[in-house]
């Protein structure tokens, strides 16, 4: 074989949709699953998500197999699950924004959707929404730029919090940019800031004890970590007597106050239509990052009545949820 017709052979097989190279060796193509939470928290966006896949003509099982890993809120364990799932030589991988960069960094080949990045572009996951370049498409989760919309949420339930506290894993990427972002609107809302940094579960209570009372309401930064621990941080803060803000639902079931976000669950689903794409054929760093479409607004009731706040009727009517 000439230069020419090898160079053309490789170029053609570079080509093929996915699925179809995964036919050739003889098995269905494999998703590589990193959940970076644990099952019984993101359980349910795994189904969400194979049960898009199913509507879109892949069967777990049968035309696709899918491998999952998860790494229970342990940022430690990226790295490791990223190598793991590329000695299974799986053909995408599907993860949260945190974790993508730990996949991205272990893969330049394997295509990588991400199903819920705070800032893609800030977090140095793409080159730019548009065009996001190399083996990485995903979805955001505009969690900065949400910020404002949270704090005008919080100061309609809490109208005279003049001191807030901000709990943030300052090791988590996604986190860091998003406690930026809340310690410049707080400022230009003429919000006194206090910065509590956490790295591991043992950090949080010790972050807590140092308040002494001395802030108005507490904002939650998003991350594996917090939402690991989102029961001990609703306790700690009920304890303290704070209001809480988070970036979705799964805090208020656990006893937080208000939460304003991308709906997770709908994230994931969009996760699997992106990989359909993938697996017919499209690059993914042709794919532009799609933007959240649906926002869910959460209110806690319960824990309402148990700071002895009165929720407006007005933002009762707007919310989505309400637990009571």
């Amino acid at each position: 074989m000439n230069r020419r017709a090898f160079i053309t052979l490789l170029c053609g097989a570079a080509a093929w949709p996915l699925a179809a190279r995964a036919q050739q060796r003889g098995k269905p193509p494999t998703i590589g699953f990193l959940g970076v939470g644990t099952p019984a928290v993101q359980g349910q966006w795994a189904a969400a998500f194979a049960q898009r896949l199913r509507e879109l003509g892949w069967v777990e099982g049968s035309s696709v197999a899918i491998e999952y890993r998860w790494a229970e809120g342990r940022d430690e364990r990226y790295n490791e699950i990223a190598a793991e799932l590329i000695r299974l030589n799986v053909d995408i991988i599907v993860t949260a924004g945190t974790s993508a960069l730990a996949v991205k960094q272990a893969t330049a080949v394997i295509p990588i959707v991400f199903t819920a990045a705070p800032d893609p572009v800030g977090m140095g996951l793409v080159a730019s929404l548009a065009r996001p370049g190399g083996n990485v498409t995903g979805l955001s989760v505009q969690s900065t730029d949400l910020v404002g919309k949270r704090l005008e949420i919080l100061r309609e339930v809490v109208p005279a919090v003049g001191r807030l506290a901000v709990l943030a894993n300052i090791d988590a990427s996604g986190a860091v940019l998003e406690l930026r972002n809340v310690q410049a609107t707080a400022k230009a809302f003429g919000l006194d800031i206090t910065t509590l940094e956490i790295r591991r579960t043992e950090d949080i209570a010790p972050a807590f004890a140092a308040l002494k009372g001395r802030v108005d309401a507490l904002y939650v930064c998003v991350d594996p970590l917090t939402v690991i621990n989102r029961i001990r941080i609703n306790t700690l803060a009920l304890g303290a007597r704070l209001p809480t803000m988070h970036g979705f639902r799964d805090f208020i079931e656990a006893g937080g106050l208000i939460s304003y976000g991308a709906s997770f669950p709908h994230q994931y689903l969009r996760a699997a239509e992106l990989v359909d794409k993938i697996l017919r054929g499209a690059k993914p760093g042709d794919i532009p990052i799609e933007q959240p479409t649906k926002f869910d607004l959460v209110v806690n009731l319960i824990t309402g009545q148990a700071l002895g706040l009165t929720v407006p009727p007005t933002l009762l009517a707007r919310a989505d949820e309400v637990i009571e």
